[in-house]
């Protein structure tokens, strides 16, 4: 069964934004209006919804946030969804969802990363339909790096689009810029050095495969459940076997190593012809490293491992379909990865 692309958006359409974790504090409601406006400038019109609210960890309650994300996920006249960013638990969404309408339903773009792997992820797994894992809308504003994509790009693709990133080598050494003072930053700020590494050997690599993945903190509490069963999504979209990304957002190395072995002990990596690990500025321990951390987790399953893909919380984002096919390449001297949406 093919994977469901959604059609490609063109001027006029109508883009939904909602919030289906945190909400946006006062504070910051500047820099999301820059960000609409940078929707609107490229001839999309953006609907805002409730769930909206920044002064707690959710921007709703569940039932409300699960309502209206699946009411702009079943709306014809919205293409696409961009929640602001992420957040902490929207994994009180899914039993809430209604999956069969949104499986039945003309499938919708959905773009984000961070908590919106908890949506995201199962809605590719469950309904086969494609997701954007990249930079979410408050990220919006900034100007892409050379070599890489932004989710405005992806979502306005024909289908079958073939595309080719090339990682540019650089990325933020740490913090986020201030948006409250600075609503309208356009500039990453990308202060040091740094190229993907393969982490079980030296050999070259070039593998391909489906793309499925998301963030490690957010996916390992759903293993065991039925919103995490990439087996039969390889069944059923990917013969040809997975390319499998994870990234850590903010745990220690002894955390994520817990997590990804409980991730690969349940069958989430069993159909991977290789693993994408995203770079995180995450802490290391005295005993482990994040880079152990994977391969002591991961090296079991005796296919490559490449890290510090920018897949992940350090800027810049390097967008990943869910459910695209992917060919990753790998040597001393150049990484890439392309996707194809079909």
């Amino acid at each position: 069964m093919p994977v469901r692309y959604p059609r490609p958006l063109r001027p006029g359409d109508r883009v939904g934004v909602t919030s289906p974790s945190s909400g946006v504090p006062r504070e910051l409601r500047e820099r999301l209006a820059v960000a609409v406006r940078d929707v609107e400038t490229r001839g999309y019109e953006v609907v805002t919804g409730r769930c909206m609210d920044g002064s707690g960890h959710v921007s709703a309650p569940a039932a409300d946030r699960a309502a209206e994300l699946t009411a702009m996920l079943t709306d014809p006249g919205i293409r696409a969804v961009v929640p602001p960013w992420g957040g902490e638990t929207a994994i009180d969404l899914l039993p809430l969802i209604d999956w069969e309408a949104v499986r039945a339903a003309e499938p919708t773009w959905v773009v984000g990363y961070s908590d919106m792997s908890t949506v995201m992820t199962p809605l590719t797994l469950l309904t086969g339909v494609a997701t954007v894992h990249g930079n979410n809308l408050m990220d919006t504003p900034y100007r892409t790096p050379e070599g890489l994509v932004s989710w405005f790009d992806i979502v306005a693709a024909p289908p079958g689009h073939r595309f080719t990133q090339i990682p540019p080598q650089r990325h933020r050494a740490s913090g986020w810029d201030d948006w409250a003072k600075h609503p309208d930053a356009r500039t990453f700020t990308l202060d040091i050095p740094g190229r993907w590494i393969r982490l079980d050997g030296s050999d070259d690599v070039d593998v391909e495969g489906r793309l499925i993945g998301g963030c490690v903190e957010m996916l390992c509490n759903l293993t065991g459940t039925p919103y995490l069963d990439a087996s039969a999504f390889a069944r059923t979209h990917a013969p040809e076997g997975l390319l499998v990304y994870v990234e850590a957002a903010g745990d220690d190395a002894l955390a994520v190593c817990r997590y990804l072995h409980g991730m690969r002990m349940a069958g989430f990596f069993d159909a991977a012809n290789a693993v994408l690990v995203g770079r995180t500025a995450a802490l290391d321990t005295t005993s482990l490293t994040q880079h152990q951390a994977v391969l002591d987790a991961l090296g079991p399953l005796n296919v490559p491992i490449v890290a510090d893909v920018e897949c992940g919380h350090v800027p810049p984002y390097l967008p990943l379909v869910n459910g695209a096919r992917c060919r990753v390449m790998h040597t001393a001297t150049r990484s890439e990865v392309t996707q194809t949406l079909g």
